[in-house]
């Protein structure tokens, strides 16, 4: 049996057809949204859709809105490369003039504030996964609540989500690809952004990337992006801190730094493994450390039976509690 090639079959899409479509995606929807946002965590699938949005209206592919505006999710756990690479394109931002919020939780609620401060057990993917709502989703509600008290009507928030990223949310996407009228191949279009209290009604968002494979993230990052004439974008050391080359053959992803819901730290390792970065090699010791706090031997229990107000008694009364005074000195 013949293995069908690149071009044969389930084709991957080029990239000038790729970026084809992601017109189409914003010329279809941008004109109906007098303004609009851009949310930008410092990873590959949003920092290309900021550096391609911002150059197609550059170059006058792209009708501008009235305001844009871009919400960076700064989690304060950033690998150091897409942290020093986001700094330098907020920078390229600035001299378009370009507004640029940097989101970011209040300082109670930050992950290791949390954690060390308060006694928070780290996040697992069973029964306490608190850090996503609490580091990113919250924050960026908040902000977008806070940047429609100043304008008039309704925004449309352009994110970096694209099928192929994650099994779950393409199983989501899915089961709502055609929601408000949206097309095929013309990116995720809805006119609502889920979980957000507060701002339903007035905002719309669009996934413009969502057709793009991971093939034409790379080639932006890597090839088009940084060169002039697409706009000199500091993406390149994106693309390295995801491992280089081999980083599109995994399809690699990165999140916080030492991850505790990560079952592995493939970002971390692909960046200690370079000679300029090497020096970040004690991170690796962040993930067993957050595996220790959540130890028995280390969380507060209650002893003996817990009563309850109605004079009932505890389904588990011996539950753990917050991490001990002395291992959060420890950590």
């Amino acid at each position: 049996m013949m293995q069908p090639t690149l071009f044969e079959g389930s084709k991957r899409l080029v990239y000038d057809e790729a970026l084809e479509l992601t017109l189409q995606s914003m010329q279809a929807y941008g004109p109906a949204h007098e303004h609009w946002g851009i949310a930008w965590s410092g990873g590959k699938d949003s920092s290309a859709t900021l550096t391609l949005i911002v150059h197609l209206i550059d170059v006058g592919r792209l009708t501008p809105p009235k305001s844009l505006t871009v919400f960076y999710a700064d989690t304060r756990q950033e690998l150091p490369p897409l942290a020093i690479a986001a700094q330098r394109i907020m920078g390229q931002l600035a001299e378009r003039g370009i507004r640029c919020e940097v989101v970011q939780a209040p300082l109670d609620k930050r992950f290791l504030v949390y954690i060390l401060g308060r006694g928070v057990p780290p996040p697992n993917n069973n029964t306490l996964r608190w850090c996503t709502r609490q580091i990113k989703i919250d924050p960026m509600a908040a902000a977008l609540e806070a940047r429609l008290g100043e304008l008039p009507g309704g925004i449309l928030m352009i994110t970096g989500v694209r099928q192929g990223e994650s099994a779950i949310r393409d199983q989501r996407i899915s089961m709502s690809c055609g929601k408000d009228g949206a097309e095929c191949g013309q990116g995720w279009y809805q006119e609502v952004l889920p979980n957000a209290k507060g701002i339903r009604g007035r905002i719309a968002t669009l996934a413009p990337l969502l057709h793009w494979r991971v093939c034409n993230v790379w080639d932006w990052l890597r090839i088009y992006a940084p060169m002039p004439e697409y706009g000199g974008w500091a993406t390149a050391a994106i693309a390295d801190a995801y491992g280089g080359d081999e980083a599109e053959e995994r399809n690699a992803r990165t999140g916080c730094a030492g991850c505790p819901l990560a079952s592995k730290d493939l970002a971390l390792d692909a960046i200690v493994a370079m000679p300029a970065w090497s020096y970040l090699a004690p991170l690796k010791g962040l993930k067993p450390l957050y595996r220790e706090l959540r130890e028995p031997k280390n969380r507060i229990r209650k002893a003996g039976l817990e009563r309850l107000k109605g004079g009932g008694v505890a389904a588990n009364p011996q539950r753990m509690g917050p991490i001990t005074l002395k291992a959060r000195l420890i950590g």
